[in-house]
């Protein structure tokens, strides 16, 4: 309502503003009109005075009653004109009947009998509304009479003022229609934004599933889209923090419960003492290892997460080769490795390498093979974890990324809490690309780091 009241204030400023603007248009264009017309027939006054009497054919002289009737047999005035000659000082004759007979006023006739140069004025009614034209008629050196030319400009004004009623009745006419038209176009136009705000106050972070239904293309419709494209969002969020929340809850629960029967149950035997504190100690690193992981997952949503720098990726998969060697009995192996640089994060990308390497020596057995590579291809740089394990089931590939996510029960069971696929994913995506895995069960898998850009190393030329 307040939108429509603005814009009916305005139309309603506007449609005033033209109206008053098109009268005084039309005012001034009589007033131009009503000039003119009296400079015309003084001017045909003049050319007849200097002219020749139509009875003698001579010219006129001093015969001034001569010149008023020959002026005023020939003359046709407009309409509400009317012509007045004085001859001496006294009233002579008229072109026609008036609206109103401006003789009557003797102040009025007094001024022009008096006059000894062309004047204009103006008559204001009640009873007449005219602007007239006096001018002293010289005979030799003296005036022997007065012109007078008025213009009753009354019908005229009365024209001017009908229509700038029917205009005004025409613009109320038209704010009526867009009064009409501009509530129902805005009602629909922002029904998105009463609906918005309803499904705003109905929801609960219990449940976010309620949605805006939206139509059209408008940017009110676009406002909607947007609105429930945030919603989606924030469904997803809560229900990972929820799930979160029931794992960390989970996962944290059963060392602090271990911890806990071990020291109710310690006795004062040394050696049960010694044992029940490497338990505890073990369990308080896992615990240990599992806040550190979670802060790691929550750091990676930081802007500073990284600290980039122009990586050379050979040297580094030496170095992580290296590492990755004493972490089981494994074949190892270091693969192809294109010489690019890469602009990355060093240590985080060793830290994602080192637990997919992890990852690999959990779920192969002792002389089975591990083999590390880097290829550039289409603009990208593939780093690669490949090993001969047990595989993962193609139902399980999604979901191994996932916070606290493990394989199918059955399987063999990884040590940690789950974290470290997600640690590489979170590293991954902080780098501007993914994670992909490739697994048959049984025969092994492969998981591959795909990160945009890249730079050959030209032999002898560097980057």
């Amino acid at each position: 309502m307040r939108l429509l009241g603005w814009a009916l204030v305005l139309l309603t400023v506007a449609s005033l503003s033209s109206v008053l603007v098109v009268r005084q248009v039309l005012l001034n264009q009589l007033e131009n009109r009503i000039s003119a017309y009296l400079s015309q027939e003084v001017s045909e006054f003049r050319r007849l005075a200097t002219g020749l009497n139509p009875a003698t054919g001579q010219p006129f002289g001093a015969d001034l009653p001569a010149i008023a009737d020959t002026y005023l047999l020939r003359n046709e005035p407009q309409e509400g004109e009317v012509v007045l000659i004085f001859v001496d000082g006294r009233f002579y004759r008229s072109s026609v009947d008036p609206p109103y007979d401006l003789t009557r006023d003797a102040a009025l006739t007094a001024r022009w009998v008096a006059l000894t140069t062309s004047t204009y004025g103006e008559v204001d009614g009640p009873p007449a509304d005219a602007r007239w034209l006096a001018v002293p008629v010289e005979i030799g050196d003296d005036v022997r009479g007065h012109f007078v030319v008025a213009q009753f400009s009354g019908e005229p004004r009365t024209e001017i003022d009908r229509a700038v009623r029917t205009m005004v009745l025409a613009c109320a006419l038209v704010i009526v229609v867009v009064a009409a038209g501009g509530y129902l176009a805005m009602g629909r136009a922002l029904r998105p934004l009463q609906s918005m705000t309803e499904t705003a106050r109905d929801i609960e972070e219990t449940d976010l599933s309620q949605r805006i239904v939206v139509t059209g293309s408008d940017e009110v419709a676009d406002l909607g889209r947007t609105f429930n494209g945030m919603l989606g969002r924030l469904q997803g969020a809560f229900a990972a923090q929820r799930a979160f929340i029931s794992d960390a809850g989970h996962e944290l629960r059963t060392p602090i419960t271990i911890v806990r029967g071990h020291l109710e149950l310690m006795g004062d035997d040394p050696v049960e003492r010694r044992e029940t504190v490497a338990l505890v100690t073990d369990e308080l690193d896992r615990m240990n290892r599992m806040v550190d992981d979670l802060l790691m997952l929550a750091r990676a949503e930081q802007p500073d997460f990284l600290r980039p720098e122009e990586v050379p990726v050979a040297p580094m998969m030496a170095e992580v080769y290296s590492k990755a060697a004493a972490l089981g009995d494994r074949d190892w192996r270091l693969g192809p490795v294109a010489e690019v640089t890469l602009r990355a994060d060093r240590q985080r990308l060793t830290q994602a390498l080192m637990q997919l390497a992890q990852n690999a020596v959990q779920f192969t057995a002792p002389g089975d093979r591990v083999e590390l590579s880097a290829r550039a291809e289409h603009g990208r740089v593939l780093l690669a974890v490949e090993d001969t394990g047990i595989g993962i089931a193609p139902e399980d590939r999604e979901r191994i990324f996932q916070r606290f996510a493990r394989a199918e029960p059955g399987r063999q069971r990884a040590e940690g809490a789950g974290l470290g696929l997600a640690i590489v994913s979170a590293i991954a995506a902080a780098h501007g690309g993914t994670v992909a895995v490739d697994s048959i069960p049984d025969a092994g898998s492969t998981f591959t780091l795909v990160l945009p850009g890249g730079t050959l190393v030209l032999p002898g030329v560097g980057t």
